[in-house]
């Protein structure tokens, strides 16, 4: 049952019901108390006429039986010396009711009086034929007790002893509790008025605090619903560390933070790898026309001639190595981004650079290449080095004149060793330098696929780097050519 109420209505029950237990739990205590305080002052006061009745006992009978509140006879015909005097006794203690019995429990005299006079007599109480007075206080014997009006309406509070001064009697004198009962039942309705008002107040002012602490609560519960919606840069407003409520909006922050660098990450790489597919195939897409091309021409009746088929031929040949180094450098690509190891082995970094670079001046004899080398040695695979020099320089060849200088450098500093490959060519823009290092993307669109190449130069440069432990930089600015750095970590030098 509790499971299906809101948060807001559990509290406000729960609330509601400790308010309950407390204030019943105080209103029983006050009653009490005040009940027995009411009838202690009432044992007391029956004390006090106690005291009165038996001093009327005492005095000599000095007329008939019975007076204003009638009495029996005695049954035993007693002198009359020895008969209480029940017109005096009931006169001594107006508004009680007092009988005289012997010890035996036979009634000797019975008689009331009310507490103003002409006022109406009230009925008497219901006693018991027989009145054990177990109780002593060592001078009487004394018993109270509660019993109801003959009627049945209202209570009498009793109080029944004997003792010497008693002359053997058992005199019972008994107040009704009409009185008490009113004010105890006042009591109940005042506590019970006070105790609704309590806790509709105590309802009310917790339904407001209760709405007041769960309004964060309900923002969160509003911003989720937001993000489930699709926005995943909203955030919760509330973040004062210092309330639960507020360190839960911290928390779903920083997991909304998490959530959305992985989504934002995971959009980016299907973008990246649709994009991948996409141009991996129309790469593949132009050798592969060429091929079937000759070997239509081959088909034709080329092999007959032997210009067309030694021209089919080397043009197959061609296209199959194209499509055997673009397939190559994404096998290369596709190990590097599944981070399988590659080659560990001390590379003298030096020596690397100095090969590509004097492959680079038999392809081009005519272009200025500078350098300045460092001795430096890395911890890594030598042919993937190699590849990274290679892509650099060839990277100069695809995108500057021939007649543009390039300098390369290879420096050590702070424990890393730097590789630079500048050039005075044309240079790069801001937007293309944000993009040069992305898989096929090419600087200049507009540059033939054949001399260009696949765009996957600057991509393996970076992954190498990447894979080694480095990474790579680029600056340009356009027409003031461009600086390529390769920043790879030094080996440790072993101690003597």
């Amino acid at each position: 049952m509790l499971e299906r109420l809101s948060l807001r209505a559990r509290l406000i029950l729960g609330v509601i019901a400790l308010a309950t237990l407390g204030l019943v739990f105080a209103d029983a205590v006050t009653y009490t108390s005040l009940r027995s305080f009411l009838i202690s002052r009432t044992d007391n006061s029956l004390d006090t006429a106690h005291l009165s009745a038996q001093g009327a006992l005492h005095r000599p009978h000095g007329g008939p039986t019975g007076g204003p509140g009638g009495a029996d006879p005695s049954p035993d015909g007693d002198d009359d010396e020895r008969r209480p005097n029940i017109g005096r006794l009931t006169a001594s203690v107006p508004g009680l009711y007092v009988q005289v019995r012997h010890p035996d429990g036979t009634i000797v005299a019975t008689g009331a009086a009310p507490q103003f006079s002409g006022a109406e007599q009230s009925p008497p109480p219901r006693l018991p034929e027989t009145i054990p007075l177990s109780s002593s206080n060592g001078i009487e014997r004394v018993t109270y007790f509660t019993v109801p009006a003959t009627n049945g309406v209202g209570r009498y509070r009793v109080r029944a002893s004997t003792g010497p001064e008693d002359n053997g009697f058992v005199l019972v004198v008994a107040t009704s509790l009409a009185s008490l009962d009113s004010t105890l039942r006042r009591l109940v309705v005042v506590e019970s008025l006070v105790t609704l008002a309590v806790l509709a107040g105590i309802a009310l002012l917790g339904l407001w605090v209760i709405r007041i602490g769960l309004r964060p609560l309900t923002e969160i519960g509003g911003t989720a619903a937001t993000i489930a919606a699709g926005d995943l840069s909203h955030r919760v407003a509330n973040e004062n560390q210092r309330t639960e409520v507020g360190q839960l909006g911290i928390a779903l922050n920083a997991m909304l933070s998490q959530i959305e660098s992985a989504f934002r990450a995971r959009e980016a790489s299907e973008r990246k790898l649709r994009r991948f597919v996409a141009d991996a195939s129309h790469e593949l897409r132009t050798p592969l026309a060429a091929v079937r091309a000759y070997s239509e021409l081959f088909s034709r009746g080329a092999a007959e001639r032997p210009d067309d088929l030694e021209r089919s031929m080397t043009g197959i040949a061609r296209e199959s190595e194209r499509m055997s180094v673009l397939v190559e450098d994404l096998l290369l690509l596709a190990r590097l981004d599944e981070g399988r190891p590659l080659e560990r082995e001390p590379v003298d970094l030096r020596d690397v650079v100095v090969e590509s670079v004097e492959t680079a001046r038999t392809l081009e004899p005519k272009r200025r290449i500078d350098c300045r080398f460092e001795d430096a040695t890395v911890v890594g695979d030598r042919d993937r080095l190699r590849q990274v020099v290679d892509n650099l320089l060839s990277n100069v060849r695809a995108h500057a004149d021939p007649d543009a200088s390039v300098d390369v450098t290879l420096t050590r500093a702070n424990g890393s060793v730097l590789l630079s490959v500048s050039d005075s060519g044309p240079g790069m823009t801001g937007e293309q330098l944000d993009h040069v290092f992305e898989r096929f993307y090419r600087a200049d669109p507009s540059r033939a696929r054949a001399a260009g190449g696949a765009g996957l130069g600057l991509s393996i440069v970076s992954a190498v780097a990447e894979a080694h432990g480095g990474r790579v930089s680029a600056a340009s600015a356009e027409g003031s050519g461009a600086v390529f750095t390769v920043e790879l970590p030094l080996a440790a030098t072993p101690e003597p």
